[in-house]
């Protein structure tokens, strides 16, 4: 039995090796709550890059045995792969803003905090394996869609450039108001605990409040970032993959670099500036495939180098270019 042209027990060993991975993560190696340091996010930061790399190269040796009669060789599936992974690793950036400011508005413990993003992004695997499916149905039977992606995927883009500097409320989200009137819950932390009952009656920690706002702003992360892959490809199990790998080191990124977000003042541009390309990228794909035919195909490599670019050039012109300190003294502006 084949699912998009690979065997299923090639999807259930990759599962499988992912739930491993879970499992190993929060039982062995976070199984005590503990503040996670510098040192040892970039260490998790690494491991997670290289993994995600060496499935890269079992692409690279074994594409052909992988997914039989593929239209890609070896070497295309690989930077389709890669590139599909930069794009996620990019857009997934995003998420850090926010989590930064979720952990602060529910004051969230920091040692208590690996956990929130452990179990958020165990919902994130499992939604974005909804989404691709979704993606890949609807792309293959109605086309046109390439076009729709295309769009929604520019208009992003354009609301992350006008929408830059605003402020997040997570006291307002729809989500929490609603779920705060179905269940009580606590004013105070119970340790790592996300649910304690208390006079008989079950309540929800604000850890649980925190968790459910991570995963409901993962799902509106997911219908922005899938699509951009599939700008890419449009092969189910490169964008699974490679969402998944990204996906994965989302945790140690955030403990790595949350206390630098604030100096890279242009990568937010260089983000929305990578989704105005594969929205673009989409719909000339869509072009090339059914309106000009004659066009030339749009390599992969090219994509990858424009999108290495882009964020190169962000981060660049942000370490030439930092924030500026208000003089000590000196009265504040109002942007």
């Amino acid at each position: 039995m084949e699912i998009a042209g690979i065997s299923i027990w090639l999807w259930a060993g990759f599962v499988g090796l992912i739930i491993g991975f879970l499992a190993l993560d929060l039982g062995v190696f976070h199984r005590k709550a503990h503040e996670i340091g510098m040192r040892e996010a970039l260490i998790w930061s690494a491991i997670w890059i290289a993994v995600a790399l060496a499935f890269g190269g079992v692409i690279y040796l074994g594409w052909q045995w992988i997914h039989p009669g593929s239209d890609y060789t070896n070497s295309e599936a690989t930077l389709a792969y890669i590139t599909g992974y930069l794009i996620e690793k990019s857009l997934s950036v995003d998420n850090i803003f926010v989590f930064l400011v979720v952990f602060t508005y529910f004051q969230v413990p920091r040692k208590y905090q690996h956990r929130v993003l452990f179990w958020g992004i165990v919902g994130a695997l499992v939604f974005r394996g909804i989404f691709i499916a979704l993606g890949a149905v609807v792309l293959s039977a109605f086309v046109w869609t390439m076009v729709v992606f295309g769009l929604f995927l520019i208009l992003t883009g354009l609301k992350m450039l006008w929408a830059h500097g605003k402020s997040i409320d997570p006291g307002n989200n729809p989500v929490v108001r609603v779920f705060r009137r179905l269940m009580p819950t606590t004013e105070e932390y119970h340790g790592q605990r996300f649910f304690v009952r208390m006079n008989g009656v079950l309540h929800a920690t604000p850890l649980f409040v925190a968790l459910l706002v991570v995963e409901f702003t993962d799902v509106l992360f997911a219908v922005d970032s899938v699509p951009a892959i599939f700008a890419i490809t449009q092969n189910p199990f490169i964008v699974f993959t490679s969402n998944v790998f990204a996906i994965l080191g989302l945790r140690a990124l955030f403990f790595a670099v949350s206390g630098l977000m604030q100096l890279f003042r242009f990568l937010h541009y260089g983000l929305a500036a990578i989704l105005l390309f594969v929205g673009g990228k989409m719909i000339y794909n869509y072009l090339q495939k059914v309106v000009v035919p004659e066009w030339p195909h749009f390599p992969v490599v090219l994509s990858l180098l424009i999108i290495a670019g882009i964020l190169t050039t962000s981060i660049v012109a942000s370490i030439l270019k930092p924030v500026r300190k208000p003089q000590e003294g000196a009265p504040n502006k109002v942007a």
